[in-house]
């Protein structure tokens, strides 16, 4: 499951990137999958970094989920480096960042 989210997260930054970001690669990629959770962080030669953990929480007796924490950063076309922390869990994704709009 984590080599899908990682996956799907590449496959999206790849997308969302100007056309230089095209031939960017994979710096550092470490992972670590569990049964009751996993983390990734990748670095790439554009700028981009990302980290993600998640760990399997228990809701009652029946329900169970994992929680997501994590982080991204990237150099805007204006030249500015973005970061987003974010989680996910049973209250939905929560992005956080100093250019993001507050609720």
């Amino acid at each position: 499951m984590k080599f899908i989210v990682a996956f799907a997260a590449l496959i999206a930054l790849a997308l969302a990137a100007p056309a230089d970001d095209k031939e960017a690669q994979v710096l550092k990629y470490d992972s670590n999958v569990a049964v009751d959770g996993y983390s990734f962080q990748y670095d790439t030669s554009n700028g981009i970094q990302h980290q993600e953990t998640a760990e399997l929480k228990t809701f009652g007796e029946d329900a169970s989920a994992l929680v997501v924490k994590g982080s991204y950063s990237y150099t805007a076309a204006d030249g500015q480096t973005y970061t987003v922390n974010y989680v996910a869990d049973e209250n939905g994704f929560q992005p956080e960042a100093a250019h993001l709009p507050k609720a």
